[in-house]
């Protein structure tokens, strides 16, 4: 099992800046995918940015410029600097982590909000 906490959520305005941290705990060794998938009102959940175990970093096209992945491996935390924030990007924000690149198990943090206000 892996517990996932998330925070840093907020109300922002357009062009501002947040940073999104997820916490990771329980059985977290091995292969993994860890990373941030956001679902707005109406729509599906969709990928934002990942980082493997191995560092390979993918992010969604909308993204990419604006957002930036990290991890402190020491803390089994990752982090989203989201910076030019526009109100498109006001969505939930799930912390996810993949254990295993073969028969994986999902785990999902509780969701935290993102706001920005036009």
């Amino acid at each position: 099992q892996v517990q996932l906490v998330e925070s840093g959520g907020g109300l922002v305005q357009t062009g501002g800046s947040l940073r999104l941290s997820c916490a990771a705990s329980g059985s977290i060794a091995g292969n993994y995918v860890m990373g941030w998938h956001r679902q707005a009102p109406g729509k599906q959940r969709g990928l934002v940015a990942t980082i493997t175990s191995g560092g390979m970093i993918t992010y969604a096209d909308s993204v990419k410029g604006r957002f930036t992945i990290s991890r402190n491996t020491a803390k089994n935390t990752v982090y989203l600097q989201m910076t030019s924030l526009k109100p498109e990007d006001t969505a939930v924000y799930y912390c996810k982590f993949r254990a295993g690149f073969t028969n994986p198990t999902d785990y999902w943090g509780q969701g935290t909000q993102v706001t920005v206000s036009s």
